[in-house]
């Protein structure tokens, strides 16, 4: 499979997921559609679906437009998110198929909206699995507990997203990491993997190149909201298990200002 990042609205991301036996697509909250028509074009796509993460505006706000352009296409979102132009719902578990190569495997990963879906994705045998979180898990980074529990946020970042292969890549919602970084090392100080990452970011930013995709291994390394298990890190922000530490480390962030 091939996958394309397309950098939307201010720091959005949407993907486009190619079978390259097929040519079949699939795009990751499409919320600028005619942009997306346009990199699905000069990589002659056939745009067969849209996987929404979830229902707020900047990643649902295009599913009517590119349904009025894409007469047919398939708009799936979670069963409970209550996503704009949603023409299928999915629950935790469902399984699609695009072209002859790519399986798609729903993941209810609630807390920023009730209803958000990642979707791993996985290919040939070869090729590393894929993940998309929206704006569950950033690089380095979680999304805001708009919706949820920091109980449910556990959940969905360090067992949902956690248990999936190390190797798998993350492609997010956001370009947050330089800013998740630096405020991570606010939370591990001495954590060498965050600062060398921190450095590479900066670099591929200042260069207008992404930071994604991370990988789930390099976020058990780096990312503060999935290291909460560590009896150090929870000892750092003054709690005594993981969950109360990633709502500690959530409101320190919101209240942060670097």
């Amino acid at each position: 499979m091939k996958i394309l990042h397309i950098p939307c609205l201010e720091d959005n991301y949407a993907y486009l997921i190619i079978d390259e036996e097929t040519r079949e697509a699939a795009a990751v909250d499409p919320v600028e559609p005619e942009k997306i028509l346009s990199v699905a074009k000069d990589n002659g796509a056939d745009l067969k679906m849209v996987l929404t993460t979830h229902h707020h505006w900047d990643h649902a706000g295009g599913n009517e437009k590119i349904k009025q352009l894409v007469p047919g296409i398939r708009v799936f979102g979670g069963s409970i998110d209550n996503v704009k132009g949603c023409t299928d719902k999915l629950e935790n578990g469902a399984k699609l198929s695009l072209g002859t190569d790519v399986n798609i495997l729903s993941l209810h990963t609630p807390c920023h909206t009730k209803g958000h879906i990642s979707y791993y994705v996985t290919s040939k045998e070869e090729e590393d699995p894929a993940v998309f979180t929206g704006d569950t898990l950033f690089v380095a980074g979680c999304g805001k507990f708009f919706e949820g529990t920091a109980e449910q946020m556990y959940q969905s970042l360090c067992v949902t997203l956690g248990s999936l292969p190390k190797p798998t890549r993350v492609y997010c919602g956001h370009e947050y990491t330089e800013k998740n970084l630096r405020f991570a090392l606010t939370v591990e100080p001495d954590n060498a993997k965050t600062k060398e990452k921190l450095s590479w970011a900066q670099h591929q930013r200042q260069a207008y190149l992404p930071t994604i995709p991370s990988s789930i291994g390099e976020e058990w390394e780096t990312n503060p909201f999935m290291r909460v298990g560590i009896p150090g890190l929870q000892e750092r922000v003054g709690c005594h298990s993981p969950v109360e530490a990633l709502k500690e480390i959530r409101r320190l962030k919101d209240v942060w200002r670097g």
